[in-house]
């Protein structure tokens, strides 16, 4: 699926074979790892280690252990990674409750830093942003509500320098925000953010209208949901009938160089609630309307999918989706499990979750991919567990890692894009602060690549601004950090 009519062969046998063989191992005990919130991967101690955030500190031991760090100064909440400050560490924000920010002073501490009361109240996400390239990044961050009483708004703040930030921007209409995750899907060098909204309510697509602020184009892009008839909810708004976002998630899914979009829905089994969508993303022929493939991907339905995560589990080049449930117990006594679905090429996927040992996990909203232990494959944070990835026959692999220079781009490379054309495919991923509801991926880029005969390869970043950078001769197997030129 990825260069040659041999090489096809061979990813077709790599993708049978590593199906039929359990991957994950929960090693959790083994690795001192209990429990936690929603889950934020990111190397805050620069150690080449991916450590993790899920309402307490765990910083990782070379792989073998999460020791919990309790004297860092960083309070509980739900949180994300960026270095706000560009000062190469990376910093901590919290979207629960005020919210609160956390600098990073590089020697495992971190400072409180004064910031604005968040009027979000009890936000369930939010991201990083570069909204104005600038290199200094700013924060999207998404509002709920009080069932019945009251619904909060989404709010930006602009990063202003030396610790400042600055709301310069309120949402419209205050809808029931769930997940929040950001990419530049149209290309112009503006990284625009998805709304998940809960309470049948349509989705945002807010398009960064490189003034500060947002163009909500959900309905033209056909991102919004599928509507039906016109409802009234607390605060006086209307809205067609769409779905029960809870969270999705942004990605290139078929490997055309574009980025498309998945939309994880709850969903009661009655008529005219949305069921998750996959999106396609129509490129610029077809002015980024995105096509619903949802039909031919084979996703079996579950009332209660909640957040949803993607990574290339099996290094076959191909994305696969983790998706978690939030009931144990459904509508008619149906039990919901959390799902793995492999790829398989041409908008399919495929239930692997008894096979890979990821079957019977308890309801949970924390789901997000690291390569915890520098192997090459992606582990996975799930259900207040780490499930390690210890399949020895996935295929070739290479991981970037993006180091903006502070001035054109953040030191974070969030907002950025790598692509890399093998064949006919150019297999895409962006670096993200945000996905599903509430959580984060590493910020280190993974790309599979199966059977692969070339032994290095190129790649093209395309840094906030548009500012573009190749770079040749990368090997495979092996970890790559690209500096801003």
């Amino acid at each position: 699926m990825l260069c040659t009519r041999t090489s096809l062969c061979f990813l077709f046998v790599l993708t049978v074979t590593t199906t039929s063989y359990g991957q994950f191992t929960d090693a959790s005990g083994e690795l001192g790892f209990s429990g936690g919130g929603k889950a934020a991967f990111g190397d805050y101690n620069n150690d080449g280690f991916v450590d993790l955030y899920t309402g307490k500190l765990w910083r990782n031991e070379n792989g073998k252990r999460f020791v919990e760090v309790t004297d860092s100064g960083v309070g509980g909440g739900e949180a994300i990674w960026g270095d706000y400050d560009n000062d190469g560490n990376l910093d901590l924000f919290t979207f629960t409750g005020v919210g609160a920010l956390y600098k990073n002073r590089g020697d495992g501490k971190f400072d409180t830093i004064e910031f604005p009361e968040l009027p979000t109240k009890n936000s369930r996400g939010a991201v990083w942003i570069d909204i104005n390239n600038d290199s200094l990044l700013d924060l999207y961050v998404g509002g709920y509500e009080i069932w019945q009483q009251t619904v909060h708004p989404d709010v930006v703040y602009l990063n202003k320098g030396q610790g400042v930030f600055e709301e310069v921007w309120r949402s419209p209409e205050n809808y029931s925000t769930r997940g929040v995750t950001a990419a530049d899907y149209n290309g112009d060098g503006f990284v625009d953010v998805y709304v998940s909204n809960y309470r049948l309510q349509p989705n945002f697509l807010w398009k960064n209208n490189h003034k500060n602020g947002f163009e909500d184009v959900a309905a033209q892009s056909k991102s919004h949901g599928i509507p039906d008839s016109v409802i009234e909810y607390t605060g006086g708004i209307k809205y067609p009938v769409c779905g029960h976002t809870i969270g999705s998630c942004f990605s290139d899914l078929n490997n055309d160089g574009l980025i498309d979009l998945f939309v994880g829905n709850f969903s009661h089994p009655r008529p005219g609630q949305d069921h998750p969508q996959f999106l396609q993303n129509g490129g610029p022929e077809k002015d980024f309307v995105f096509q619903d493939r949802s039909k031919s991907a084979g996703l079996e339905w579950q009332e209660s999918y909640a957040s949803p995560t993607i990574g290339d589990f099996n290094n076959d080049g191909i994305q696969d989706l983790f998706l978690t449930t939030v009931y144990a117990v459904g509508s008619g006594s149906i039990r919901n499990y959390p799902v793995l679905y492999q790829g398989k090429g041409n908008w399919a996927f495929e239930n692997i979750t008894v096979l890979q040992k990821l079957n019977d996990l308890p309801p949970t909203y924390q789901a997000a991919w690291a390569d915890i232990d520098n192997d090459g494959d992606l582990d996975l944070c799930t259900a207040g567990k780490l499930f390690r990835n210890d399949n020895p026959l996935t295929g070739k692999w290479l991981k970037i890692r993006l180091s903006g220079d502070g001035k054109r781009a953040n030191k974070s490379g969030i907002g950025s894009t790598v692509r890399i054309k093998v064949s006919d495919n150019i297999m895409t991923r962006h670096v993200e602060s945000g996905t599903g509801e509430g959580n984060q991926n590493d910020l280190t880029l993974h790309f599979g690549f199966g059977a692969l005969e070339a032994n290095s390869i190129s790649a093209e970043v395309t840094w906030p601004g548009n500012y573009k950078q190749t770079t040749h001769g990368l090997n495979l197997n092996t970890t790559h950090t690209i500096h801003l030129d």
